[in-house]
């Protein structure tokens, strides 16, 4: 038996994206957001209501995007629920280390293995379009050059439960076993 659950934001899964901001002042920010994806090649698109975030985009018009792991799970939350509006030191309290991004003036968190560095295409009305600029890769998430999910531990946003869930499990090869229906 199927059940109407009536209009739910229920897209399953929803990566953790941690996007890094400077403020005015230069200060890193950083905040949660799952609402977002792939928008086109070399282009990523986030939902994002009004925040101090979306203020630092609008002044630097760029922005890194870093994907949240098993390890960084306590720090991406707390980013999440925590404004820099009203927690001076929240870069500082989630443990996460900034440096600037190497080709825009944004903040990379050492802790992150993954990170976009992205330049805003547009933001209107809510929904951010960012082009990728460049991509930052720890080694040690790398196998044979190419990013290992098993390796990342990348973490993901379960919308029904609010619970997180560690997206690591390989159960197929895209564009192959499709093949086998042929």
């Amino acid at each position: 038996m199927k059940r109407n659950l009536g209009p739910q934001t229920y897209v399953y899964p929803m990566p953790v994206l941690i996007l890094g901001t400077y403020d005015q002042d230069g200060n890193p920010d950083a905040m949660n957001a799952a609402w977002g994806g792939t928008y086109d090649t070399n282009m990523v698109t986030v939902s994002l209501s009004k925040h101090q975030t979306t203020e630092n985009l609008e002044a630097n018009g760029c922005f890194t995007m870093a994907f949240g792991t098993k390890s960084t799970l306590k720090a991406c939350d707390y980013v999440g629920i925590v404004s820099a509006k009203n927690e001076k030191d929240k870069i500082a309290k989630s443990g996460l280390t900034p440096s600037k991004a190497p080709h825009i003036n944004a903040p990379v968190f050492e802790e992150f293995p993954l990170t976009l560095e992205c330049q805003v295409v547009s933001f209107q009305e809510g929904t951010l379009i960012g082009r990728i600029l460049n991509v930052i890769v720890d080694d040690k998430v790398l196998t044979d050059g190419k990013i290992d999910p098993a390796k990342m531990e990348a973490i993901v946003y379960e919308p029904a439960t609010h619970h997180y869930l560690l997206a690591a499990e390989v159960v197929g090869q895209a564009f192959k076993d499709g093949l086998a229906l042929k």
